[in-house]
């Protein structure tokens, strides 16, 4: 797989594009204004502990408290399938056992009202809740993520090979430390024992500096901010498989070098400072592809197509066999467009970062083995996202549900906002309705009117039309049901649906 990441820095804004061979994988937005806290640290003030949700608001610092559930306040992770910053899935090689059920006591008893805790952002805040928070924290490096308070240590998933699981596993015992415990990411695969070495000690250095600054301070307060979306990107992306990193600005690219010089050395001559006039997305077509990426229709190279909806609850996907009309027979048509779209409907959740419910309507396979197929290759296309996926088998009726980890806002919060003709439905009224709407309005207000008062209405130029045509006789109807003369005056000022209907 050829990978590339193009990254173009302005004062105002970062973004940056992950291109898979030549296919636009994720598409990352930072504002300056807009930046997002997940991974921060705070000292916080506890507002408010609601017992019967054995939930907690914290103040710290933002609009809106932070809400840290029970669940998020035990001293090591209820979960042993922990999900650390960069969507990697560990496993412990002695998971952590939470204390018994009947032991715990309710969150009401460990904690109260005004007391200062340290909290990490888990999540941003998404729309009118605030931001989720842990007690648990996690400070991710280049190689691991450091988990103080804990003493266990676990390695991804993601690798897979037994020989080098069991290499990592002798590194971190060797490294364990009473500072805390810590999960060897996905990117420790084939590194050795004095890089990953070079990580904890960062690690661990930086823990205690956050732990002197919190005794010093008081609540609420910013600990510790995380890195920014293009020093991210880097220490999450930029793996020995990329072919290049280009960047479009002096400065960061100053910035990036030397992070790269301090954690992967060896990669220090992919990185490539872009100085053409010519701007560095349109150079390589993103512009358009990010473009694309906000429309509903998305199209397969057969000739299939997919529709993407979101609604407040959940985001389908249906698949359809477009214009491909394949060469032997409708099911193997239906087969090949399904496989198609598993691959598109992956790299589309990941470009536009979906997440939370996701149903996909594939097109009805008779043959049990090829759903199998096509569930199998979502399932292959899915090991590329680095968010939590959890997926369930095509039923009977095609359809596909699916869970997928929501870390931040999707790509179309980040860039689009509600229409304000059609207040987000995506459609509006057509000419004819909103003309026969007029027309009711002002039978209903002419018998408020004084006798002999004329009706002005005011209208957007294409109701106008339609009310003025030659064929549609319903205006000089109205007039004389009503015995009042009926002047329609044109406003460009008012949107298709808007009217104004006032005496004369």
């Amino acid at each position: 797989m050829k990978r590339e990441i193009f990254i173009n820095s302005t004062p105002q804004e970062s973004r940056i594009a992950i291109m898979e061979d030549g296919f636009l994988a994720e598409f990352l937005i930072e504002r300056k204004e807009e930046r997002g806290i997940a991974g921060n640290l705070y000292k916080g003030k506890v507002a408010r502990v609601l017992p019967g949700m054995q939930a907690a608001f914290v103040e710290i610092g933002m609009e809106k408290a932070g809400f840290l559930h029970a669940s998020d306040f035990f001293d090591i992770p209820e979960d042993v399938q922990l999900i650390n910053a960069s969507g990697d899935e560990v496993e412990f090689d002695e998971p952590p056992k939470p204390p018994p059920s009947g032991r715990r006591l309710p969150l009401e008893k460990r904690i109260s009202t005004g007391e200062q805790i340290l909290v990490q952002v888990a999540k941003d805040p998404l729309g009118t809740k605030g931001a989720r928070i842990t007690s648990h924290v996690s400070l991710p490096g280049r190689y691991m993520v450091f988990m103080p308070g804990t003493k266990h240590i676990g390695i991804s998933r993601r690798i897979e090979s037994d020989e080098e699981r069991k290499r990592l596993k002798e590194i971190a015992q060797s490294l364990g430390t009473e500072n805390g415990g810590f999960i060897l990411r996905t990117a420790s695969e084939g590194r050795s024992k004095r890089e990953i070495q070079r990580d904890l000690r960062f690690l661990t250095k930086l823990w205690k500096r956050i732990q002197q600054k919190a005794e010093t301070v008081a609540a609420p307060a910013l600990i510790h901010q995380d890195l920014d979306l293009i020093t991210r990107t880097i220490r999450d992306f930029f793996t020995p498989d990329t072919e290049r990193v280009v960047i479009d600005s002096a400065k960061d690219h100053r910035r990036i070098v030397d992070f790269v010089r301090q954690f992967m050395p060896r990669l220090r001559s992919k990185i490539v400072l872009y100085s053409d006039s010519e701007p560095l997305f349109d150079r390589h077509g993103i512009e358009e592809k990010i473009e694309k990426a906000l429309d509903r229709r998305v199209w397969l190279r057969s000739g299939g197509y997919i529709i993407i909806e979101r609604t407040e609850a959940l985001t389908a996907i249906d698949v359809n066999t477009g214009r491909f009309v394949g060469k032997r027979n409708q099911e193997e048509t239906i087969f090949k467009t399904n496989l198609e779209a598993a691959q598109e409907v992956v790299r589309q959740l990941r470009l536009r970062n979906v997440g939370g419910i996701i149903i996909i309507d594939f097109i009805d396979m008779e043959k049990e083995a090829n759903r199998k197929k096509v569930y199998e290759a979502l399932r292959e296309a899915l090991k590329k996202d680095k968010a939590r996926t959890n997926i369930l088998k095509i039923s009977e009726l095609g359809l596909v549900e699916m869970t997928r980890q929501r870390t931040r806002e999707s790509l179309e919060n980040q860039l689009l906002s509600p229409c304000p003709h059609c207040d987000g439905r995506g459609r509006i009224k057509s000419s004819v309705t909103i003309a026969y709407d007029v027309l009711r309005a002002i039978k209903k207000q002419q018998a408020n009117l004084q006798d002999g008062k004329n009706i002005i209405v005011r209208l957007h130029p294409d109701i106008a039309n339609f009310l003025y045509d030659e064929k549609n006789h319903s205006l000089d109807n109205l007039e004389r049901e009503i015995n009042r003369k009926i002047i329609i005056k044109v406003s460009q000022e008012l949107r298709h649906e808007q009217y104004e209907i006032t005496p004369s």
